[in-house]
């Protein structure tokens, strides 16, 4: 019992524990053959210190074309969504590209699974609205990303959103985890580990369900999931597709796993987005 006990410590300390990153010395790329404007955007009244703030890149797009908010998977940075900020970009849609709180740049103790993690999604699409107020916006999240979206606890004003590789609940998460690592037998240590996150973050695990919440956002809405995936399952996905509002869609990519859709599907990725996008977010001014 004390080997169990101590794993689940362990365990919780790895899945919540902060993902810093000077991402600065990440972005060759950017600062060579994609210039961007680096960004600090403050937060609304929060629990965390009053002088934190949402750190980002900001890449201008074509007046009228729309703009893009891009969020990133755990224990990740902004630099995961470079590849399909440059393709939108290329298709004249402006990108914000955030570091969530507790990974990149931006400040947090903790990993939240998208409690926290929404008050930046929040911030971030405040911050297009007062700086781009004729623009459509929309946000593309992965995995912690998505979820932030889905977990937001103000209405977003969204035109459309994606949201790729989101669990249901914290405890088909944590299950399908174990069981992808310690096997069978691993989702009976799910309740210990709940408990773990549930005492290190004090939030309760039902806050962190996003299907709970997927009904909640009023906006068109294209879910992405990969056959493949052992961390989210189809069946999964299907519930929280059910659960959402129309109008929605729902791509389930054949031979996709849990990783970087993008750089996975291609150019079947980006013509799916552009038509998603393309259908609620029409160039030309609001």
């Amino acid at each position: 019992m004390t080997v169990i006990i101590i794993t689940a410590v362990g365990v919780g300390e790895l899945l919540t524990g902060a993902a810093p990153t000077s991402v600065d010395s990440l972005s060759g790329p950017v600062s060579s053959d994609f210039p961007v404007e680096s960004v600090q955007i403050p937060l609304a009244a929060s629990s965390r210190d009053a002088d934190s703030s949402v750190h980002g890149w900001l890449k201008r797009g074509a007046h009228g074309g729309g703009m893009i908010l891009l969020v990133h998977s755990i224990r990740s940075n902004r630099v995961e969504m470079l590849s399909r900020a440059k393709f939108l970009n290329g298709q004249g849609y402006g990108v914000l590209l955030i570091d969530l709180q507790a990974h990149g740049e931006t400040p947090g103790e903790r990993i939240t699974f998208g409690v926290l993690e929404s008050e930046d999604v929040e911030a971030a699409v405040a911050y297009l609205r007062e700086n781009f107020p004729s623009e459509r916006i929309a946000a593309i999240g992965v995995s912690l990303g998505a979820a932030a979206i889905a977990l937001a606890s103000h209405p977003l004003r969204l035109d459309a959103v994606v949201l790729e590789s989101l669990h249901p609940t914290i405890e088909e998460a944590v299950e399908n985890r174990l069981k992808l690592h310690l096997g069978e037998f691993g989702p009976m240590f799910s309740p210990l580990l709940l408990w773990q996150l549930s005492y290190r973050l004090n939030i309760s695990p039902e806050a962190l369900n996003p299907i709970t919440r997927i009904g909640e956002l009023n906006t068109p809405l294209l879910l992405i999931s990969g056959t493949d995936d052992r961390h989210t399952t189809m069946a999964e996905t299907k519930r929280l597709f059910d659960a959402a509002r129309q109008p929605k869609e729902m791509w389930i990519v054949p031979g996709g796993g849990h990783f970087n859709m993008h750089a996975y599907a291609g150019k079947e990725y980006e013509d799916r987005i552009l038509n998603f996008l393309e259908s609620y977010m029409p160039e030309g001014e609001k």
